[in-house]
């Protein structure tokens, strides 16, 4: 394996492109346009959750009553969490993503 190493002087930065952004639009963007920009982003984010969530069970093959009942959380909140009504935080994300990458290894421990 070869090994790069480059230095970055800052000072140097005049002859870097920079990020294109349209000032214009983004000073005219209306308080309202991003509250609704908000709401969609949490409405995808909500729908990912759900969809991972899905996934997850749908690939160690168990239903939705038999996963609830080996990961120890209820019936409903499975159900939540894959209609897409609540999202997984905290410990049950952390254990989805066990669960996705390490399902043989997080169910014996369970």
């Amino acid at each position: 394996m070869t090994v790069v190493r480059i230095h970055i002087d800052p000072t140097q930065g005049a002859g870097v492109k920079r990020g294109r952004i349209d000032t214009a639009r983004v000073d005219s963007t209306t308080e309202s346009e991003i509250a609704q920009q908000i709401a969609e982003d949490d409405a995808q984010a909500m729908q990912d959750a759900a969809q991972f969530a899905r996934r997850v069970r749908q690939r160690l093959g168990l239903s939705q009553t038999e996963f609830s009942a080996r990961i120890h959380v209820s019936l409903d909140t499975i159900r939540n969490w894959e209609q897409g009504k609540r999202s997984p935080t905290g410990a049950a994300k952390a254990l989805l993503k066990i669960l996705d990458k390490a399902p043989e290894v997080a169910l014996a421990a369970l």
